[in-house]
């Protein structure tokens, strides 16, 4: 059964639905299990501004969706980046620790998701894919 509070996080859908303005736009999809996911950034030079998603995918991924919109704003890009690499490496660590600004996405990674964490980081995929960072 799904936790009562990541359908809370995914609930919160202000920043759901794509307006056709960005700077930069993606979509990507899961090959394990067919998550798909589109978004929408409006960046500057080094600030990230907005983000806005579409989903066709499970609870996990529409809640690190909507999380992840409201955590990037007004954040720098290289900083963001950086974190999101640090967070796709706790698969392969069993003692991880989420970085600071990620510290939210607790109930999306934990031991009993960690399965389905795929489903958790495709939006900060297609974060990078969206910069052409690998």
């Amino acid at each position: 059964m799904i936790n009562p509070k990541i359908i809370k996080i995914a609930s919160f859908t202000n920043n759901s639905g794509l307006k056709n303005k960005f700077t930069h736009k993606t979509s990507i999809k899961n090959s394990l299990c067919g998550d798909y996911i589109k978004i929408e950034i409006i960046a500057d030079q080094s600030k990230i501004k907005s983000m806005r998603y579409e989903t066709d995918a499970c609870i996990l991924c529409e809640a690190s969706a909507s999380l992840l919109s409201r955590k990037i704003q007004n954040n720098k890009i290289k900083d963001l980046t950086k974190e999101i690499k640090r967070l796709k490496m706790i698969k392969k660590n069993s003692n991880y620790v989420l970085p600071k600004k990620f510290k939210e996405f607790k109930e999306l990674i934990n031991k009993k998701n960690i399965n389905r964490f795929n489903c958790v980081i495709l939006p900060m995929d297609a974060f990078l894919k969206a910069f052409k960072i690998k």
